[in-house]
């Protein structure tokens, strides 16, 4: 099943050349006067701003605090550090399923992940795999909690995760070459190795970076094997910047498949699948435009996504199945920003268009699928910031989506289907600083997602799964500065067509839910305790229940009531050091709808730390995870069943060179 690494790296050549056409097309039209283009800390509204106006409410990791923490992929930082909780994967890769506000077994369908403006998340039963990104290209990283969808579209009610790179970061006048060379090591066979260049030259800056990871894996039949290779050209010019970006990924990995409670009780490093595994491949293209003209913006992200995944299952009996999806996605995203100051204020609107078109075709023994969906968005947001002694922000957005789909299957339980939806966001946001160190905020809004390829190819009746529609609310305030900073967010979505699986109808089907509600509170805390000791924290209290049907007041499925995360990070001359420690309450197993089941995912702690030493150019670090050796899981889809259990401890050693 596996090819050759120099073939699957061999990507056409069609989207790349016309990648290249756009920018040069853009660079052609711009302006050749050198100029820098300022940097920045935050995306706000989908346009780069002045730190004072991030998203209200949203959690910025930067490039430093990544590195100190020791995180060695995206998902891993967004977990350790921006406090986000993610279950262990199927796959044996990196990629946990991350969750915003209690969403469970869906939590990825209800979170979109940007990266550099452009849409990562799938239309399809997957996680975005944010394994595939670089971690030291990456600039920060931007969390927004809550309804989002007026700005970012489908699935967006949980929230949205930013993933912005340092594309040009070293700006118009900086010449020469910078990068870093990074190796480590450790239990389980595991062996990382990551290098990353870059190199201005006139106006231009060209970067380009390798990884290598591989592992045995925790548990039998669990290895891991990754390569990924990237590169970006930008170009500088007056009022603005483009660019071109190549991304590719190539990926191996067994699939270790579930235990039942006693066999986890037993071993919980066994398999039972020794054979099954799987294989992703992906391809990303993107060129990219920002032009200031007076007091107006204009950006646009052209991108091409193709994604191969194949997989390999052995039921024993001599019954074997294999399958490969061939998925393709496009997407067109341009906008503009105007600023204004009516009456002496900072007045801020922000309109734009989303076109995305995406296709998979299924090759498999159970499934002959042709998927199509085209999806339409315009949008358009006013952010108006009023009384500069408080800090005063308002903000208005409206969304209006289509989505055309078509599906096809001859061996499929669906009838083939050719319909349209549409969907509607709207929110209103506002800030106040009520005293220096006192900020109120609040955000109502409704957000939506419809449902993906796989959930309305298996579903109860002929016609297709209802949108799924949240009203958002939250209410929050941030007390003091940021050496010394508490922030707490009372959130609540009230959703009607809540899209899911449903255990209890036949043999488990995809449907609209009867209502129901994530409602909680959040609390976010930091604080400087002595010169270079900062502590700091991440509390969510979750309460995810119906609240109508025959399930009424009965809690939703794999969400843990509260999740807390804790680090102190040190910060000497030439040595630092990061411990962290995340608390999960218990859970209900995946197929306790009835909360009949009496055994419960228990709860767990568990323990991470990191020390670094620098000489010169040179960094030495150890790393451990997982460090008590907890036994634990927080994957199992039926009542003490179905478990996938999490990894256990591991020690790291690295070294890492920077020029």
């Amino acid at each position: 099943m596996t090819q050759a690494v120099s073939a699957r790296f061999a990507a056409p050549c069609r989207p790349l050349l016309l990648a290249a056409s756009v920018f040069l097309s853009f660079a052609a039209a711009a302006s050749a006067q050198q100029t820098d283009v300022p940097s920045v800390l935050v995306s706000g509204s989908r346009f780069a701003s002045e730190p004072t106006l991030a998203p209200i409410g949203a959690t910025v990791i930067t490039a430093a605090e990544i590195r100190n923490a020791g995180a060695t992929d995206v998902n891993q930082a967004i977990r350790k550090i921006g406090g986000v909780f993610g279950r262990q994967s199927l796959d044996s890769s990196p990629d946990f399923a991350l969750d915003l506000r209690g969403f469970g077994t869906n939590s990825s369908q209800n979170l979109v992940i940007m990266v550099d403006g452009v849409r990562l998340s799938e239309n399809e039963q997957a996680s975005a795999v944010l394994s595939t990104i670089q971690i030291d290209t990456v600039e920060r990283i931007e969390i927004t909690r809550g309804g989002s969808s007026v700005l970012y579209g489908d699935g967006a009610t949980g929230g949205v995760i930013q993933i912005v790179t340092k594309r040009g970061a070293t700006g118009a006048n900086s010449t020469g070459t910078h990068g870093s060379v990074f190796a480590q090591g450790g239990q389980f066979a595991e062996k990382t190795l990551r290098a990353n260049l870059t190199h201005g030259f006139d106006r231009f800056v060209f970067d380009a970076s390798y990884g290598r990871n591989s592992s045995d894996g925790y548990r039998s039949n669990s290895r891991f094997d990754q390569r990924t290779l990237g590169a970006g050209l930008l170009w500088n010019f007056e009022g603005g910047r483009a660019g071109i970006r190549v991304d590719s990924a190539r990926q191996d990995s067994g699939l270790p498949g579930s235990l039942s409670l006693a066999q986890f009780n037993a071993n919980p490093r066994q398999s039972f699948k020794p054979d099954d595994a799987g294989a992703l491949d992906t391809d990303r293209y993107t060129a990219f435009v920002e032009k200031r003209v007076g007091d107006v913006e204009l950006a646009a992200e052209l991108s091409q996504r193709e994604r191969s995944v194949q997989s390999h299952y052995d039921f024993g009996g001599g019954f074997v199945s294999d399958a490969t999806y061939n998925s393709h996605q496009t997407q067109f995203s341009p906008r503009l920003r105007y600023v204004s100051q009516p009456y002496g204020l900072r007045n801020e609107v922000v309109t734009g268009i989303d076109l995305i078109r995406w296709t998979r075709d299924t090759t498999a023994d159970f499934s002959l699928a042709a998927a199509r969906q085209d999806s339409k968005a315009f949008y358009m947001r006013d952010e108006l910031r009023f009384d500069a002694a408080h800090d005063g922000r308002l903000a208005i957005g409206v969304r209006h989506e289509t989505f055309d789909k078509d599906y096809a299957d001859s061996l499929g339980v669906a009838a083939p289907e050719s319909r349209s939806q549409a969907q509607n966001a709207w929110d209103i946001q506002g800030s106040y600083k009520l005293l220096p160190q006192l900020a109120l905020h609040a955000k109502a809004g409704q957000s939506y997602r419809v449902a993906n390829v796989d959930e309305n190819s298996y579903r109860a009746s002929n016609d297709i799964l209802k949108g799924q529609v949240s009203h958002d609310l939250e209410l929050g305030l941030t007390l003091g500065q940021p050496a010394r900073q508490l922030a707490a967010r009372l959130f609540r979505h009230k959703l009607t067509n809540e899209i899911f699986f449903d255990p209890t109808i036949g043999f488990g089907i995809n449907t609209n839910l009867d209502p129901t509600r994530r409602q909680g509170f959040e609390l976010d805390g930091q604080i400087d305790l002595i010169a270079h000791l900062r502590a700091s924290a991440h509390f969510q209290h979750v309460n995810a229940s119906f609240t109508e049907g025959p399930n009424a007041g009965r809690a939703m499925v794999l969400v843990p009531k509260n999740v807390l995360s804790a680090r102190l990070a040190w910060l000497g001359q030439h040595q630092s050091a990061d411990i962290g420690a995340q608390w999960v309450d218990q859970q209900r197993y995946g197929d306790d709808f009835s909360n009949a089941c009496s055994a419960r995912i228990g709860g767990y702690t568990t323990f991470d730390a990191r020390y670094a030493r620098t000489f010169g150019p040179w960094e030495l670090a150890v790393t451990g995870a997982n460090l008590a050796d907890r036994q634990y899981y927080s994957n199992a889809f039926s009542c003490r069943g179905g478990i996938y259990p999490s990894d256990g401890r591991q020690l790291k050693l690295s070294v890492r060179y920077d020029f």
